[in-house]
């Protein structure tokens, strides 16, 4: 914390500008050292200014850049930061760089910016691990939940939890200490009606988290079936482009293809796999074999079948393997002489959802994607809600207070001593304070901080 630490803080590659940004007690030392102003009085607190990155040994320009002097503790670390905006290549920011940690400073750590934020006080823990979520968001809803994170609002409920815990905790100890005092006896109806409803909070919070980790990480979806039923086509159709090779030839697919896209804000992993059959081509075999891993390992898995022919033994032997609570049956190619109907599949198997679709005139496309909308939302969480937990340490710290409380509930019931109850309530407490920071242990700390990127 004594250092000062510096970074490059945009993405590699060409661009306009690129920044490296300097924390620290000696941020505008270095600065001094290799930065000539145009205006010498120009450099100035929170005023940008203009000059050039010179070498001091040699007094060969660098580069010419604008550079910016802010003194703590209104910044990002709460630390006097400097950013120096040099052309966006690498070569001037590479020497630049050079020169800066020449010069006084070392270089940064993955997120040693942000953890100086979090250790300053600027942030706490679950808003330092939105930093990472606002950088990767992939869809605007992605972004938003994020962005609430990051402004306190999911820590503001935590805090809420932790201060109701803190009074029940107050209850019990002066209960317990001070049994003979005139004071009001606490009671265990009370006990247990106030502990069922910090119970009730968690879960709350808790029933959001599965919609969450999609809206963070994306909806892992399987495009599977035998071949030439319309896999591909439907792959380019959600993508609104030609990004798979569509053809009469069944095994065209021999691989799986992966892309990102984004269905009414939702984050959705799509992969179009090899058609599932019986073949004697080796590499053929092995896209068959990956697809069958695809299929085992996504939140969602559409199985397409072609309704102009009846089903068949490969057909029979996919939907053996296929979990129904997580399969959609696409009924394809409806345009064409329709034999296959949704009752000759329900009455062999009940419980799979079945959509009737025409890849080639566009048809059942919007209904596709509301039953991914719906089965992201599970109708539990409001698509207005950015309240949700995304984070997986998030998830299982709550499911552990869950546990304690669960605990102290049951003891409630069962009338047990008083000193018994507070143990189980005071590791809930503990918990919720590991996710936001304030009883988190100092390993922990270091591993989130460690996904960062460099620079921030």
């Amino acid at each position: 914390m004594e250092d000062t630490i510096a970074a490059i803080a945009t993405a590699p590659g060409e661009g306009g500008i690129g920044i490296i940004r300097i924390s620290g007690e000696e941020s505008k030392s270095v600065l001094d050292k290799i930065f000539i102003p145009a205006n010498p009085s120009s450099l100035q607190n929170r005023k940008m200014s203009y000059g050039n990155i010179v070498d001091p040994l040699s007094n060969k320009v660098i580069d010419e850049v604008l550079c910016v002097y802010m003194k703590g503790p209104k910044t990002y670390t709460v630390e006097d930061v400097v950013e120096i905006n040099c052309h966006g290549g690498m070569v001037p920011l590479r020497k630049t760089l050079e020169l800066v940690l020449a010069n006084g400073a070392r270089m940064a750590e993955p997120g040693e910016f942000t953890k100086r934020a979090f250790l300053n006080g600027r942030l706490d823990l679950s808003q330092a691990e939105a930093v990472i979520d606002v950088i990767k968001a992939k869809t605007d809803k992605t972004f938003d939940v994020a962005l609430n994170q990051l402004e306190g609002i999911f820590s503001e409920r935590i805090r809420e939890i932790r201060n109701k815990l803190v009074d029940i905790l107050v209850n019990l100890t002066v209960n317990i200490d001070y049994p003979d005092e005139d004071i009001e006896e606490i009671t265990y109806e009370k006990l247990s009606f106030d502990l069922n409803e910090v119970l009730s909070e968690i879960e709350n919070l808790l029933s959001s988290a599965d919609t969450g980790r999609i809206m963070r990480d994306g909806l892992s979806v399987a495009i599977i079936g035998k071949p030439n039923v319309g896999k591909s086509s439907l792959m380019n159709s959600l993508l609104k482009e030609t990004r798979a090779i569509v053809t009469e030839i069944p095994g065209t697919t021999r691989d799986t293809i992966e892309e990102h896209i984004s269905i009414k804000g939702i984050p959705v992993r799509l992969t179009d796999t090899a058609g599932i059959r019986e073949t004697d081509d080796i590499i053929e075999k092995i896209g068959i074999e990956k697809s069958k891993e695809s299929f085992n390992q996504a939140d969602l898995v559409i199985f397409i079948l072609d309704s102009s022919r009846n089903l068949e033994h490969e057909d029979m032997e996919i939907m053996e393997l296929i979990n129904p609570d997580k399969t959609v049956i696409l009924l394809n190619k409806i345009d064409l002489n329709q034999i296959l109907k949704k009752d000759d599949i329900l009455l062999k198997n009940p419980g799979f959802t079945i959509i009737e679709t025409s890849m080639k005139n566009q048809m059942g496309i919007s209904e596709i994607e509301n039953k991914i909308v719906d089965l992201v939302y599970g109708g539990k969480v409001s698509q207005n809600n950015n309240l949700m937990v995304t984070n997986v340490r998030h998830k299982d710290i709550l499911e552990k207070s869950r546990k304690s409380l669960d605990d102290a509930i049951n003891m409630v019931k069962m009338q047990e001593a008083l000193e018994f109850i507070e143990i189980d309530v005071n590791s809930a407490y503990e918990s919720l304070g590991e996710i936001i920071g304030e009883t988190v242990q100092d390993d922990i700390i270091n591993e989130v901080f460690a996904r960062f990127c460099l620079g921030k």
